[in-house]
């Protein structure tokens, strides 16, 4: 869990950004984006085969070019 305790005389904007990048830094804004709606198994098999070949696709360009 991210915590961020205040300075003494600091001001809420700069408490608010460091929040906010200890957030980020941990992955819980990512993770909650990918949330946010409900993935069926289907869609999430769907997502991860076009991952590869798009990761395939990416590899054969740069061996051809290289």
């Amino acid at each position: 869990m991210t915590q961020v305790i205040p300075g003494e005389n600091e001001p809420l904007e700069s408490t608010l950004r460091r929040f906010k990048r200890e957030v980020s830094r941990a992955g819980i804004w990512a993770d909650m984006k990918k949330n946010r709606h409900f993935e069926t198994p289907i869609e999430k098999r769907k997502r991860k085969a076009l991952a590869r070949r798009r990761k395939k696709f990416r590899r054969t360009r740069r061996t051809m070019a290289g």
